[in-house]
């Protein structure tokens, strides 16, 4: 028997995995510039970095992170388009929270068995939001674990590398007494909470085929909103000359929840207030929350009910951020303010992930 036959008997098909390889090469070969050397199928990205001599001093920024198992419902309606833009979302905009422009990802798939149609839709998902975002997709991998995976499982992970200039980085240390906390909206549920999400469903019996008033039609479908993508347009404003400077922190609203992520990027001694009435939750937020018989408070520590991400800016220039994020298509408003001024945080969220940041709590009702 031959080694090629032998894999084959072990449930490893080459061969389709060659098929795979093919029919996302161009999809990925779209997301390279000049910078890119070596094309598709290397052992390694190769990026041309030299025009880093132009910095003072580059930061590099990298961020990891998966999807988590909002692949599940990928897969129980077998629609695997979108889920690439979950990826490169969770991850690239975490580049971004540093003031870092994205240069260039990687992706891994492991799957009980590789359907080549199946990877490329995926790959194809995240090659469409590289080049939304400006990162090269300079490589990848797709393993087959038969046997440790079922037949039509997967999971998907990556990583990306960013640049910022050290003078330009953001963060706690810039923010300031009286900043304004802008928020961007969110496009749903993004990649945070499934597990919550597919607890009240199985719990309510219902499936992911079901085609629901209160979703819109299909349940899946609308789970499977695909994340808003915000650096595009932050690199843009942060590049924009009228707007220098005006930006001190960001924060992307993922595990944890509003307050937790918040709080990472504001400085010990600082706190802000939330104004929950600045915004109305999505209806995917509200018909989960009553499903479950709980209040959408109770998951301001799990979903993102609304808020995708936050800008901290100084002051006197919050309309103009918001403005210039309008113009981009991401709807932002106002929804509080920090302040250093001695306060009782007993109530607050605060020394979160590991943080030794700043204190955040939420106020008032949510808009109806």
């Amino acid at each position: 028997m031959s080694a090629k036959t032998s894999y084959a008997a072990a449930g490893v098909d080459t061969a389709a995995g060659d098929r795979a390889v093919e029919l996302m090469k161009a999809a990925v070969a779209a997301t390279h510039g000049p910078n890119v050397l070596g094309g598709v199928g290397g052992f390694a990205g190769l990026l041309d970095v030299s025009f880093l001599t132009s910095y003072k001093q580059p930061l590099l920024a990298t961020s990891t992170d998966g999807v988590g198992t909002k692949v599940a419902i990928a897969q129980a309606i077998d629609k695997h388009d979108t889920i690439g833009q979950d990826l490169v979302g969770m991850v690239v905009d975490d580049i971004i929270v540093v003031g870092a422009t994205p240069l260039f990802m990687t992706d891994y798939i492991a799957c009980g068995r590789v359907v080549p149609e199946r990877i490329a839709a995926i790959v194809g998902g995240i090659a469409r939001a590289c080049s939304a975002t400006g990162t090269a997709l300079v490589g990848g991998e797709t393993a087959e674990h038969p046997g440790l995976m079922g037949p039509d499982d997967y999971d998907v992970a990556g990583a990306a590398v960013g640049v910022v200039e050290a003078d330009a980085a953001l963060g706690a240390d810039r923010v300031l007494d009286g900043d304004v906390v802008v928020a961007m909206a969110s496009s749903g549920l993004h990649s945070n909470g499934f597990s919550l999400v597919r607890h009240i469903l199985s719990q309510r019996g219902i499936g992911y085929r079901d085609a629901l008033p209160e979703f819109g039609g299909g349940v899946g479908e609308a789970l499977l909103e695909p994340t808003r993508l915000y650096t595009g347009p932050l690199v843009r404003v942060l590049g924009d000359p009228g707007l220098a400077g005006a930006v001190h922190a960001l924060s992307h609203v993922t595990g944890g929840g509003i307050a937790a992520n918040l709080a990472r990027v504001l400085p010990v001694g600082s706190w802000a207030e939330v104004d929950r009435s600045s915004w109305s939750p999505p209806s995917v937020f509200r018909v989960l929350s009553e499903m479950a018989g709980s209040t959408l408070e109770s998951s301001e520590g799990t979903w993102n009910l609304g808020i995708g991400m936050f800008a901290v800016v100084a002051g006197d220039a919050a309309s103009g951020v918001i403005s210039a994020l309008e113009a981009e298509g991401i709807p932002s408003w106002v929804a509080g303010r920090v302040s250093t001024v001695p306060h009782d945080v007993s109530g607050f969220v605060q020394g979160e992930k590991g943080v030794n940041g700043g204190a955040v709590r939420l106020v008032g009702s949510y808009a109806d």
